[in-house]
């Protein structure tokens, strides 16, 4: 009939620019929303982690009462580097409750048998001794590489060890001050304990104890970690 108004049909390219749209709003806000949360969380989870680090850094150090964040610059280790620290090694110096220096804490990590494993460990540059250990992270199988972990003889044996440390297995043990006797069943797992704290000392054991027979005064109480 003359006069009478036909349906509107909605093209194709209307729909799409619709859809479009409609994605880009909702893109936005969940973009929004990530960098809420994330600027929400990322305080706590910072928090979070210095915790897990001081606990660690007390434990392998035999109770320190605090500790200093030292880094390698082209001078040697200093708490004070002209460098930008972002890409600088570091090192944690642990001060007993008189503010004497009773070791330095070191991270290493290195292969176990099933994935990454990474060890914080406590060394005393005036003995030359590993003087304790403790695994930060470690996928190994449950029940036999966890041992290195949860295994208490094992652990206990990285105290006033001499370094480098010699990985013995059970029995053949010689008496000597650098031995570690592994596990049982988790050879490897242990093994790369051994080898990890090995090779982080290799890295940066002449800069550590360099640093150490320059008698740093000790700081003061409360400084910043």
């Amino acid at each position: 009939m003359s006069g009478e108004r036909l349906p509107v049909v909605e093209t194709e390219s209307t729909s799409s620019v619709r859809l479009v749209g409609t994605l880009s709003v909702a893109g936005a806000l969940a973009g929004l929303a990530i960098v809420l949360v994330f600027q929400w969380a990322n305080p706590l989870i910072e928090a979070w982690r210095a915790e897990v680090l001081s606990a660690a850094v007390t434990e392998v150090l035999a109770g320190a009462d605090r500790y200093e964040t030292l880094f390698l610059d082209s001078n040697g280790f200093t708490p004070t580097p002209t460098a930008d620290t972002t890409e600088l090694d570091r090192v944690y110096l642990g001060y007993d409750r008189d503010d004497m220096p009773v070791g330095v804490a070191l991270v290493g990590a290195g292969a176990g048998f099933q994935d990454v494993i990474r060890v914080m460990f406590g060394y005393d540059p005036a003995t030359g001794t590993v003087i304790g250990m403790q695994v930060l992270e470690s996928k190994e199988t449950p029940g036999l590489g966890d041992k290195i972990e949860k295994d208490s003889a094992f652990v206990a044996a990285f105290s006033e060890v001499e370094v480098p440390l010699i990985g013995l297995k059970s029995g053949r043990e010689t008496g000597a001050e650098s031995e570690v006797v592994m596990i049982t069943g988790a050879t490897i797992s242990s093994r790369a304990i051994i080898d990890i704290i090995n090779a982080r000392l290799a890295e940066v054991q002449r800069d550590v104890d360099g640093f150490w027979t320059s008698e740093p005064e000790p700081l003061a109480r409360g400084a910043a970690r």
